[in-house]
């Protein structure tokens, strides 16, 4: 036990030990990556219950100050920030540089559309001649509602998938409400509404997407709000079925929730979109992002269906920011408009199911039951997180930890998602992910 802890400890209900802990942070005396004690050991030393620690580690872990790493124990992060995004950051933060980087979550370079033809064309252009104008490109407008997968009530433009996800959240919910989500979901998701001080509710997920059962099971709790990814969800490699969506959308009919759906993988997936616009037009608001289908850098994403939330943001948006760049919109509506660009596109979705198939056959082969039927992810089991993502970074291959991605604990134990943009040799990879599944389970057993 770090020295003096306890006795720099006056109050000693929960909220008092994380008070006094983050203190000793703030001040140095405890510092970044020092152990601290167990539960049991600190409140026997404290006289208090093991659940009253319990409550102020959870506490801090919250807040980002300190990090539970399993069977290794709870380690010191740094000052807390309620505007540290926690679980982002430790799936972004890892011991790095890797030889083979499985970790990131972004597309291949090298299957991204060539921008340079687009941006020519559109460089001697000025596209924006007052403050006052439309925030969507009227020829980008044109070429979305074309294609969008039912008639949008209203449509604009922002700054990415996730800033389209934080106008949205932060427009429709608020301290105390109650926002559902599968039970596996992008880290940033959970961050943001922890911030927000929402309830999550976990949904529950098989290979056709969400169980009709859990849906209603959170929507007996009145969700202000259900966000999902039809398809590719990250970090399962689930899409939803046309069928499924259907069955739900009947099941969401004699509620108020607000269905909001992140098309992140847009068209590199490898599956249909089945979106609940169909069903529920009036409830729903689909984000459609380009940035792993077309490129980071263009920074955008399309935001289209019930009026209200989106004239809400586009509303609260002309204090900030006001709009999206127009010469990257005329590069995107460029792009959307290209057969050229469609080929590209079709190409990457093949190639990136071709790996992640290789990827996740050769795993099977070695014994290790993996999923990820779409996108550029894959989910493995293995019996530390931890220990073998520990094993994997020696070998110079960065993984991410399964935990961030989860609400609430996996009945079927932990898993690394691996990113399969990077993979050439899945044989080899699955090699590397066999040796440190093995090296995990030994030391696991061993800890045991």
């Amino acid at each position: 036990m770090p020295a003096g802890l306890a006795s720099a400890i006056d109050d000693r209900t929960a909220r008092g030990i994380a008070a006094s802990v983050n203190r000793l942070i703030t001040a140095g005396r405890l510092r970044p990556g020092e152990r601290l004690p167990t539960v049991r050991a600190l409140a026997k030393e404290l006289g208090v219950s093991p659940t009253t620690v319990s409550e102020a580690w959870q506490s801090l872990g919250d807040v980002g100050a300190i990090h539970a790493r399993g069977r290794l124990g709870t380690f010191v992060v740094g000052p807390a920030n309620s505007l540290v995004p926690r679980r982002y950051r430790s799936i972004t933060e890892g011991p790095g540089p890797f030889t083979l980087d499985l970790s990131t979550g972004t597309p291949d370079p090298a299957l991204l559309p060539d921008l340079a033809p687009a941006l020519a064309h559109v460089s001697r252009r000025a596209l924006t001649s007052t403050y006052l104008d439309d925030p969507v490109l009227p020829e980008l407008a044109e070429v979305l509602r074309a294609t969008w997968p039912f008639e949008p009530e209203a449509l604009t433009v922002v700054d990415g998938a996730l800033d389209a996800l934080d106008r949205l959240i932060t427009t429709v919910a608020h301290l105390g409400d109650r926002v559902a989500v599968e039970r596996a979901t992008f880290p940033p998701v959970l961050d943001l509404l922890e911030q927000l001080g929402v309830e999550v509710i976990g949904i529950e997920v098989d290979e056709e997407g969400m169980v009709p059962d859990s849906l209603s099971a959170a929507l007996r709790s009145q969700p202000v709000a259900l966000i999902t990814q039809p398809r590719a969800l990250n970090p399962l490699g689930i899409s939803a079925s046309a069928g499924r969506v259907t069955e739900l959308a009947a099941r969401l009919q004699t509620s108020a929730t607000l269905v909001i759906e992140d098309d992140h993988a847009g068209d590199i997936s490898s599956s249909p979109l089945a979106s609940f616009g169909r069903h529920l037009p009036e409830r729903t608001v689909l984000i459609r992002s380009y940035s792993k289908s077309h490129g980071p850098d263009l920074r955008l994403a399309a935001v289209g269906g019930a009026a209200s939330p989106i004239e809400r943001m586009v509303r609260r948006r002309t204090l900030g920011p006001g709009w999206s760049s127009r010469l990257l919109q005329a590069v995107l509506a460029e792009l959307l408009s290209n057969p050229g660009t469609t080929a590209e596109l079709r190409h990457a979705a093949d190639t990136y199911q071709t790996r992640r198939e290789a990827l996740v056959g050769a795993l099977r082969a070695r014994g290790i039951d993996a999923t990820g039927a779409d996108g550029i992810n894959v989910w493995v089991p293995v019996p530390d997180e931890r220990a073998a993502q520990v094993a994997l970074a020696a070998r110079g291959i960065g993984v991410a930890p399964g935990t961030p991605f989860l609400v609430g604990p996996d009945p079927s134990g932990d898993h690394l998602r691996i990113t399969v943009s990077p993979v050439r040799d899945p044989g080899a990879v699955a090699d590397q992910l066999e040796a440190a599944v093995r090296s995990a389970g030994t030391a696991n057993r061993r800890l045991t």
